[in-house]
């Protein structure tokens, strides 16, 4: 007989809505599964027929007290996926808060940022995990903190919200680099940036999370954004609940599934340096890394001597300009592995290496994997 599994996973963001095609992946593979399903927001009600519903399983992104009743008193399992609180009573996945904040402050550190804002809402704890690892990459800066509720009926007016969030984007020390702490947020951020005549991402970059193409891409310039791994982590949810109906006890009551990466966009796609000169040099070595170019003619395009670029890169950035050629290039090579069938000698040809052997060299180095061990990393990240 088929099991019967509640899916309560809100339909209306990108995020639920890619929870719900892992789950669907994983039914592709076993079948058996017969799924109660509404559309819903994170913030409705528990649907009233669960208090009578004879099902085996559920999955949910919604908890309350009434809820987990119901399912002891039914000895229905269920799998959470709430990120909202900090306190579970059932196995518990969910996205790996930590490391999207440090993805975001490395993001922006890389591109020379050294003044920080992180946007985000109060008394949510997924957005205060995404905060506190944001903070500790970034903890030898300044950083600037804005955050008002979420849902409810103390949501701020939009206007009334603009207006706020642009006074605390004025007062930041520019350029300055943001982490809104989800897409929403995000999108808010370059609006009110919009409103107070600031530059996005020359005066303010904007990273948020979610990688939701409809909201990102609606943003002027379009935002970038740390992409979450949801389809995973509903595929694990599906194969721990289908492990968990067939009498199986998890060797583990939390699982935290680590996002893909930042999907790079206008609104952070900048070096934020106050020399001229150096951010020239940056920028150079961002368009050119992948096309052979060397210090002597980045120091020439620069106008300024090579041991003074080497003394204004370390500065900054704490590695030679070499290392830095180096680093753009195998992020590039780290991106076509994960997105493309390439071989790795064309990506080595593509990122400027004359011979594989040595982008093999490098990328070990750099990353302590070779480059084939990277792709079967990313592989193992999908479902």
């Amino acid at each position: 007989m088929s099991k019967r599994v509640a899916l309560l996973i809100e339909t209306s963001s990108v995020y639920g809505r890619r929870i719900l095609e892992g789950i669907g992946r994983s039914m592709r593979i076993h079948h058996g599964w017969s799924v109660y399903l509404e559309e819903r927001d994170l913030s409705n009600e528990l649907p009233s027929w669960l208090a009578s519903w004879q099902g085996d399983g559920i999955i949910s992104r919604s908890w309350s007290p009434q809820l987990q009743d119901w399912a002891d008193a039914s000895s229905i399992p269920i799998v959470e996926l709430t990120d909202r609180r900090e306190d579970h009573m059932n196995p518990h996945l969910r996205s790996n808060d930590a490391a999207i904040g440090k993805l975001a402050a490395q993001h922006l550190l890389e591109r020379g940022f050294r003044s920080f804002g992180f946007a985000g809402f109060t008394k949510e704890a997924w957005a205060q995990r995404r905060l506190e690892a944001f903070r500790d990459v970034v903890s030898e800066f300044p950083i600037s903190y804005y955050e008002s509720d979420w849902l409810g009926p103390s949501v701020r007016p939009w206007p009334e919200l603009l207006e706020e969030l642009g006074a605390w984007i004025e007062m930041l020390p520019k350029p300055a680099g943001i982490f809104a702490c989800n897409d929403m947020r995000g999108r808010q951020v370059v609006d009110a940036c919009s409103q107070m005549n600031f530059t996005v991402p020359d005066d303010v970059a904007v990273v948020g999370v979610d990688n939701d193409e409809l909201l990102c891409n609606i943003c002027n310039p379009p935002l970038s954004s740390v992409f979450p791994n949801a389809e995973r982590l509903g595929f694990r949810a599906a194969e721990l609940l289908k492990s968990i109906m067939a009498g199986e006890q998890p060797s583990e009551q939390q699982f935290d599934i680590d996002p893909l990466g930042v999907v790079t966009r206008a609104s952070s796609d900048v070096m934020a340096v106050t020399d001229k000169e150096l951010s020239h040099a940056l920028q150079y070595i961002r368009e050119h890394a992948c096309l052979g170019v060397t210090v002597d003619a980045v120091a020439k395009k620069t106008g300024v001597s090579r041991s003074t670029l080497e003394r204004k890169v370390r500065r900054y950035l704490s590695r030679t300009p070499q290392e830095q050629i180096r680093h753009v290039q195998i992020q590039r090579a780290q991106e076509l592995l994960q997105t493309s069938e390439l071989s790795v000698e064309e990506i080595a040809h593509l990122c400027g290496f004359e011979h594989v052997e040595y982008l093999h060299v490098v990328f070990k180095r750099l990353t302590r994997i070779t480059p084939g061990q990277y792709r079967k990393q990313c592989k193992q990240q999908s479902p």
